[in-house]
């Protein structure tokens, strides 16, 4: 998903000691330009929206009293200030809160506490419309979760800023061939949208902002957690996977704790109930170049959780 920071562009700035009159000649200079950024050592602490300011000025004494003196006494105080990596989704439901004076206003992006520029309305509406349909193309149809791309997307994300701490946790479900084949696809369909349902449930609501989940396709799902507290998050995917599976089996498979069935050897055999392994990726302690490297080491955590009875989670 696009952060606000990659659409951001760049306005005149000036000082707080600028005058109206010096703001007022960059206005008609450039004729298409909305609003300027007050800053003082490259922070930004006020705006200056076109349209407001000449309002101000236009009042009786307007012209007068303003004109000749600082821009600090026109600018906005309390223009919206947004991250450079707050997601565009997030930026537009914040722009569109604001009162209604201010609805059209730039909101300023900011890096690291410094200027980075300033998003229009207009661009901010333009470009989450077709962050929109790109999601909607590829979303995956069953889960409605993110599919490979933007999960592949969100992944370079957090491998292109290195600073940024994150969990990726790679799950799937063991026996879930052998289920679908004694359940049918219907059933098994079901079982995978209650595992979308969890994810977003226990990551998206109760979790951060830039917390993700996609569906990479057929019972493997991934999540990435802007941080790195992912116990708490595996062990309760894992028990509310464990309450709820009993609602997916009849009585007889559920008392037995298995079910009678083909397994992948093709022999007939008791198959264990379906469970939950989750592969945990951090850079807590490890340096990735690409999305290989993670994937590569997930499929090895992912073997070892599946050496386990049961569901479970293990971290590399």
């Amino acid at each position: 998903m696009l952060s606000i920071g990659d659409i951001s562009e760049n306005v005149p700035v000036v000082t707080l000691k600028t005058k109206s009159s010096d703001v007022n000649i960059i206005f008609e200079e450039q004729p298409n330009l909305e609003g300027i950024v007050v800053a003082k050592d490259n922070k930004p602490i006020g705006l200056v929206m076109k349209a407001q300011f000449y309002k101000k000025i236009s009042v009786k004494y307007g012209f007068d009293l303003f004109m000749g003196r600082p821009i600090e006494l026109v600018m906005d105080t309390k223009p919206l200030l947004v991250d450079y990596f707050d997601p565009i989704t997030k930026v537009s439901s914040l722009a569109m809160d604001r009162e209604q004076a201010n609805l059209y206003d730039y909101v300023v992006v900011t890096k690291n506490g410094n200027l980075q520029g300033i998003v229009s309305i207009k661009n901010l509406l333009i470009k989450l419309a077709e962050e929109q349909v790109n999601q909607a193309m590829y979303t995956n149809p069953l889960s409605g979760l993110p599919g490979n791309v933007l999960i592949e997307e969100k992944i370079s994300e957090y491998l292109i800023n290195r600073d940024r701490e994150f969990s990726l946790l790679y799950i799937d479900l063991d026996h879930f061939k052998e289920y679908n084949d004694t359940y049918g696809f219907k059933k098994g369909d079901l079982l995978l949208k209650e595992i979308s349902n969890l994810l977003s449930k226990n990551v998206l609501l109760n979790n951060y902002d830039s917390s993700f989940v996609g569906h990479i396709g057929g019972d493997d799902f991934v999540a990435i957690l802007p941080h790195f507290y992912y116990q708490q998050i595996s062990q309760l995917l894992i028990t509310e996977f464990d309450i709820r599976l009993k609602q997916y089996y009849n009585e007889i498979d559920w008392k037995n704790k298995f079910v009678y069935t083909k397994s992948r050897n093709g022999q007939f055999s008791n198959v264990p109930l379906v469970s939950l392994s989750i592969a945990v990726v951090t850079n807590k302690q490890n340096v990735f170049h690409s999305i290989e490297d993670i994937s590569k080491i997930a499929a090895e955590v992912k073997t070892k959780c599946k050496e386990i009875d049961g569901s479970c989670y293990i971290c590399y």
